[in-house]
């Protein structure tokens, strides 16, 4: 057998790199145009309720009073503080004013429920994929733990090292890394993309991380589309504990001929389809709320996602939104 054979399904001959086998294909009549995004994009009402953001005082606040508990944290989007006994994890931190190369690109409608000097001691860098709304390369620069444990997909390393890391790990789909004896952190398959400049695409790995910690696991899927893998994953690796899942960025029509549906993005019933192949007791919707990436109302996602819990099995108190700021113990989201 030669080597290009043994190479593995997403593992292309030039390099690059494809979705699981049984991944849905980008629609072909889905035609971009800046014009016409922001266009329709001025439609949108940007009214935030209060209730949707805590104040930055209680957020220190009940940061402090967690500090020797296990907990997670929602900064905004896709970034999340996740402390694990000694460990304290960040999720594809992003605290720049824009998702894009130096001031182009979306602008946060919603400011990081932490300032970056603001952040605890944090020992695990977890990075998903390449796009400019997960991998912040200001943030990445500024970061202030740069001992951390960096874990992220193949041929990624490379930002993390020229930005003075030394702990840089890239890894594979099913790699896994064992952090301590009650730690240990594999890296999953999801159905996505990537791309940075106009002729990289899919030149590096996206993907999901799967957190042992003890007897619990939590799975940190962002982003992805749906996809047959997700019944594979859940047979192998489920039951999930909590998993954090996309629930917005979906809608591009009138750019796409389908309103409401995206092959990379799930929308929240789509996020709760993945989360019940997973066999997840519980489910945090999570990259909403914070940019204008696509053209749903900005606070639909949260709507949608509680409101058809039951329809895949969920009670509505386990289909959990999170508001920016919010702190909250593991016994407190896992055991109630």
């Amino acid at each position: 057998m030669s080597l290009a054979e043994k190479k593995p399904y997403h593992h292309l001959p030039d390099g690059t790199f494809r979705n699981p086998a049984g991944s849905p294909e980008r629609n072909s009549n889905f035609k971009w145009s800046f014009k016409i995004f922001n266009k329709e994009k001025k439609k949108l009402d940007m009214t935030i309720p209060d209730e949707h953001v805590v104040p930055k005082n209680k957020v220190l606040s009940d940061l402090d009073k967690l500090k020797n508990e296990d907990y997670i944290g929602w900064i905004g989007h896709a970034t999340f503080l996740i402390k694990l006994g000694d460990i304290t994890i960040i999720t594809d931190p992003v605290f720049s004013k824009n998702a894009g190369p130096l001031v182009f690109g979306p602008k946060r409608f919603t400011k990081p429920a932490l300032d970056l000097e603001e952040i605890p001691k944090t020992n695990l860098f977890l990075l998903t994929h390449n796009h400019y709304d997960h991998q912040d390369m200001t943030t990445i620069r500024k970061f202030p733990f740069k001992d951390a444990k960096v874990m992220l997909p193949l041929k990624l390393g490379k930002y993390f090292t020229k930005s003075g890391y030394d702990d840089v790990n890239e890894m594979d789909w099913y790699d896994t890394i064992k952090i301590n004896e009650n730690l240990k952190i594999t890296f999953l398959p999801a159905v996505h993309w990537s791309k940075r400049s106009l002729t990289d695409t899919n030149k590096t790995l996206w993907g999901n991380f799967l957190i042992e910690y003890k007897n619990r696991k939590i799975l940190f899927a962002c982003d992805t589309g749906v996809g047959n893998i997700y019944k594979d994953l859940g047979n192998k690796y489920g039951p999930i504990d909590l998993t954090l899942i996309n629930i917005g960025a979906y809608n591009f029509y009138p750019l796409s001929p389908i309103k409401d549906k995206s092959s990379y993005h799930t929308n929240p019933e789509e996020a709760l389809s993945i989360a019940k192949d997973l066999k997840s007791k519980k489910v945090i919707g999570m990259h909403w709320g914070t940019f204008v990436l696509s053209l749903e109302p900005i606070m639909e996602p949260r709507l949608r996602f509680k409101n058809n819990a039951k329809k895949y099995g969920f009670k509505k108190e386990d289909a959990i939104i999170f508001k920016i700021g919010d702190f909250k113990s593991f016994e407190e989201i896992l055991d109630n």
